[in-house]
């Protein structure tokens, strides 16, 4: 069990650590919602912590089979709605190094990989998700 801890700072503003590791990140309200946007929402973390977590499996996927995906990017856009306010869709634009040559056994298990991590069957199905992958 992982345990972290929160606190309000004020103006909008959190403190999340992580107690195993004492590791803190902050937190801002976002400017389409009385914030100043000068942190990351708990909504961008949201948004974030699946591409984070697609990196994570796809990277112990590629060390198991023996392949590199070292420099990978993955660009999260996050579309909110309203009436409740919430994350309608995220958009994932995934880029692996350029140069790399992946077979067709390769390409398939980065994809399952990414669309299988722990955030990505965690989040609610109404939860549109758009994911591209450029080789």
């Amino acid at each position: 069990m992982t345990k972290m801890k929160t606190t309000y700072l004020g103006d909008l503003r959190c403190e999340a650590e992580h107690l195993d590791s004492g590791s803190k990140i902050r937190t801002v309200a976002p400017k389409d919602n009385n914030g100043d946007g000068s942190l990351f929402s708990p909504t961008d973390l949201f948004a974030t912590s699946l591409g984070c977590c697609m990196l994570t499996i796809i990277g112990m996927t590629a060390r198991t089979y023996g392949f590199s995906i070292d420099g990978t990017t993955i660009t999260t856009e996050k579309v909110m709605a309203a009436n409740p306010r919430r994350v309608a869709e995220l958009h994932l634009d995934i880029r692996l190094p350029e140069g790399s040559n992946y077979s067709e056994k390769e390409k398939k298990l980065i994809e399952n990989a990414a669309k299988t991590c722990p955030v990505a069957n965690s989040l609610h199905p109404d939860i549109k998700k758009v994911i591209e992958f450029h080789w």
